[in-house]
């Protein structure tokens, strides 16, 4: 079957799967065509295939080109209503040219400029700060100013009214992470603008935010909390903490003892310390740590990632590329293709020569929709 521009365009083929070719055949698809109509036997192989299919393609993004064209768009691009934020978001070569890293999940560079402020708003797409490199921003979500620096995790779930102020001499770079193409497709979204300046009283710069004191205490609720809406209350996972978990599983199984998903690899998720689920409903976020010379087994899943490289190096395989990769590179994991990743080695014996490798995925909604599937392939 082909198509033209019509909605729908019906063409009889001669092949083995398919009715023998006729007048008549001819004009029942014209007829189907009058009628809108498509007919399962010629759509089934798209459709109904043996195993995922992705439009996505595997695509790696170097860290040190995306900074260096944020930092000539910090000169010419202002930041303010309309276009909200200096945020360039990763388009996947198989996508058609929408700004979409996956067909679920959207992933960008964001840019502030010293002393600038990102605009208040808020939408129903879930999102998440991940900071790779530098310091001296903070987002103020709901009133609570919560500072960025490297290597924190910070999500923020739809609906709340959030912007940004970069309060040093200095401009600063982060990851953006978001459930748009997801909600696009699904016709669920809503934007919403907010004041135009932030208050003085939340261009403060704590050390520590209030969802921090109350919330980022290990295995500790506070009891006086009331009814909390979808998300994490806690608005900022530190890496002083997702280091010490990651080293601390990797030290327990060189003891004997197991605790890492298999051996040289240590991985933790990012919950919700109120209900101990994923820190937003559509998006899972994990750190991995491959540690010197280990390799990970080929691993494929329905559903879609974005990696982005914390530290170290290595290798890294999506179905049929392999890229080398470095701090700050980001890479796409279409559903259902092979993805492993090996370290490479330290160059000293004090060098860790782990690869720690930063994930978010859509694994949430492949949950709950009960689609959610895993094979391990041999090496």
């Amino acid at each position: 079957m082909t198509r033209t521009d019509h909605p729908v365009r019906l063409t009889a083929v001669a092949a083995p799967d398919q009715p023998a070719v006729s007048p008549d055949l001819d004009r029942l698809y014209r007829g189907f065509e009058r009628e809108l109509l498509v007919p399962l036997w010629t759509e089934i192989g798209d459709l109904m295939p043996a195993h995922p299919r992705s439009g996505a393609t595997p695509h790696r993004w170097e860290w040190d080109h995306l900074v260096r064209l944020a930092a000539q768009a910090g000169e010419l691009v202002p930041v303010g209503r309309g276009g909200e934020r200096r945020a360039i978001a990763l388009a996947n070569p198989g996508l058609g040219g929408r700004p979409f890293a996956t067909p679920t999940l959207w992933a960008a560079i964001q840019y502030l400029m010293p002393g600038e402020d990102a605009p208040e708003h808020r939408h129903t797409q879930h999102a998440f700060r991940f900071v790779v490199e530098g310091s001296g921003v903070w987002t103020v979500v709901g009133g609570d100013a919560v500072p960025m620096n490297r290597g924190d995790f910070l999500p923020q779930a739809g609906w709340n009214w959030h912007a940004h102020h970069n309060a040093t001499d200095r401009p600063m770079a982060w990851i953006d992470g978001l459930d748009i193409p997801f909600q696009y497709a699904t016709e669920a979204q809503f934007f919403e603008f907010g004041r135009d300046e932030i208050g003085d009283a939340e261009r403060i710069t704590p050390e520590r935010s209030r969802s921090e004191r109350l919330w980022g205490h290990p295995g500790l609720r506070p009891v006086g909390v009331g009814e909390l809406t979808p998300g994490s209350p806690l608005l900022a996972y530190k890496w002083e903490h997702t280091d010490r978990a990651l080293a601390d599983q990797l030290a327990v199984e060189r003891e004997g003892f197991g605790g890492t998903v298999e051996p040289g690899h240590a991985a933790v998720r990012y919950t919700d310390p109120a209900t101990g689920r994923d820190v937003l409903p559509t998006i899972r976020a994990e750190m991995h740590r491959v540690a010197r010379g280990a390799e990970t087994a080929p691993v494929r899943e329905t559903g879609s990632s974005v990696y982005q490289v914390f530290d170290g190096s290595g290798t890294v395989t999506v179905g049929d590329h392999t890229w080398s990769v470095s701090r700050g590179d980001l890479f796409v994991v279409p559903s259902w293709l092979p993805f492993s990743a090996r370290s490479e080695a330290g160059t000293t014996d004090s060098d860790s020569g782990s690869l720690d490798l930063f994930r978010f995925s859509d694994a949430p909604v492949f949950e709950a929709l009960q689609l959610d599937r895993t094979r391990k392939d041999a090496r």
